[in-house]
């Protein structure tokens, strides 16, 4: 049984700072799938915004196992590896939100500005199970 270990202060910042990550999920025939999005936390989960039906979305609901990497802008080496997986995936108003979150802390603009007519956004909650990285 896995048991989530939280984020230490060095995840947590990298996660709560201007740093993309990249989050890598499981297709169908088992190949990887990885890529670059706006992250954030919320101190013991990772939180990935996305739209449903993305691919990282569907194969997250059909294997929920994720590996994410990130590191720090001004620092490469400064660094940390998740693995990890999505325990839920939170629709609506808060997903909503959080993209407008996000676009503020990324970009400094108010609103997300990609939105698709008909787009419903959804958090995945990701709980860390093992973390490694530079200097650790």
């Amino acid at each position: 049984m896995n048991k989530n270990i939280g984020l230490d202060e060095q995840a947590r910042k990298l996660f709560e700072g201007k740093n993309f990550a990249f989050v890598a999920t499981v297709n169908r025939d088992g190949s990887p799938q990885v890529t670059p999005v706006w992250v954030d936390t919320d101190g013991k989960y990772i939180i990935v915004n996305t739209a449903m039906g993305r691919v990282k979305q569907t194969n997250t609901k059909r294997d929920p196992r994720v590996a994410v990497a990130i590191f720090d802008q001004t620092n490469p080496y400064n660094m940390v590896t998740i693995k990890g997986k999505v325990v839920d995936q939170l629709k609506g108003s808060s997903a909503e939100q959080h993209i407008d979150k996000m676009a503020k802390k990324y970009t400094g603009q108010e609103r997300y500005p990609n939105r698709k007519p008909g787009e419903q956004r959804v958090l995945l909650k990701i709980e860390p199970e093992r973390i490694a990285g530079m200097g650790r």
